[in-house]
């Protein structure tokens, strides 16, 4: 399997893992989440990260992931680069209810996080992410069908700029467990091309 040949570790461990040829499964436990502050006044570091560490400072890393367990509000799972407990990003989609989900990302620089999102139709049970790396500047991409890509967002990580950790996680914030099934593993060259429109404006270049 190919993350086998990238020294993948836990930040910490979920209820159950199964790994077969192509297919990792993480059972989550209840309870678990990331989250640092913004808004809900509370802060949550106890969701399970399976990720690997790199210096590169170009390339993309694309996974698919099936949710199609989960059932309970908050039910989450997706990419993440996790440096620390204060200083991160993730992409999923959330499970809310049988009409709508949540499809979004969190973005959290010296402990407080944002949350970008958009509702989706309840029967969207798997999607496709695609991580690019430009030095400390990242994009995130959904696709439904790992051919086609749509942009999430692009964001800055403060504390991104050497070596980095990114991967898998899943989570259940609230009383819930349920299985995040992800295959479809793979590391690219940057698909993330370098910016050829609007030139930076004078006053920048003088700042840099």
């Amino acid at each position: 399997m190919l993350i086998k040949s990238h020294n993948f570790q836990w930040t910490r461990e979920p209820k159950t893992l199964t790994v077969t040829a192509g297919t990792l499964i993480i059972e989550t436990n209840p309870h678990t989440d990331i989250w640092q502050r913004t808004y809900y006044n509370f802060r949550n570091d106890n969701a399970p990260v399976f990720q690997t560490k790199t210096i590169d400072r170009y390339f993309s890393f694309v996974v698919k992931t099936d949710f199609s367990d989960a059932r309970r509000r908050f039910d989450q799972c997706g990419i993440a680069v996790y440096l620390d407990s204060e200083n991160w990003l993730k992409a999923s989609v959330e499970y809310e209810n049988d009409r709508f989900g949540h499809l979004g990302s969190v973005v959290t620089n010296h402990g407080y996080s944002d949350w970008a999102t958009t509702e989706i139709p309840a029967d969207v049970k798997t999607m496709w992410y695609r991580l690019s790396r430009r030095e400390a500047d990242f994009r995130i991409e959904c696709s439904d069908d790992g051919e086609s890509w749509k942009q999430m967002r692009v964001c800055h990580l403060l504390e991104g700029g050497s070596e980095i950790s990114f991967g898998i996680y899943a989570c259940s914030p609230e009383n819930s467990s349920f299985k995040a099934v992800f295959t479809d593993f793979e590391f690219t060259d940057c698909a993330w091309k370098a910016h050829d429109g609007q030139q930076p404006d004078q006053n920048f270049l003088e700042e840099s």
